[in-house]
């Protein structure tokens, strides 16, 4: 049942002066702009969100770099990943890379999105 889950995120509770001091990082609004504008990149791309990108086109429409295949390889492998998990982190790092503009699915892309799976994620952090 996990394999179908994207992402798996542990966060840490929050204390109530982290909740009501000053806020650091990217607005509500300008993430939900930046969102917008990758979610319509994606969509002028390929036709439909990466999400919805069928399996059989994955590799060529998310453009993973060679570095970025091996280190797909080498996580089915070490961590016993299906084919549908691998899949899905595909996915997640195509959407990673568009996030940060980038055209291809970098080593690093694939890197977080594994590191969003609850089977790596625990793994990398010894639990």
């Amino acid at each position: 049942l996990l394999d179908r889950i994207d992402l798996h995120l542990s966060l840490p509770e929050v204390s109530w002066s982290e909740l009501d001091g000053a806020r650091s990082g990217e607005s509500s609004a300008a993430l939900r702009r930046r969102v917008a504008d990758v979610r319509q990149r994606q969509i002028a791309r390929q036709g439909c969100l990466n999400a919805k990108l069928p399996g059989a086109a994955l590799g060529r429409l998310a453009r993973p770099t060679p570095a970025a295949k091996r280190l797909l390889e080498r996580s089915m492998d070490g961590f016993g990943l299906s084919a549908r998990a691998v899949h899905r982190a595909l996915r997640v790092a195509r959407t990673i890379a568009d996030l940060a503009g980038e055209d291809c699915v970098e080593k690093d892309s694939i890197g977080e999105a594994l590191s969003l799976r609850s089977e790596i994620g625990e793994a990398q952090n010894g639990v």
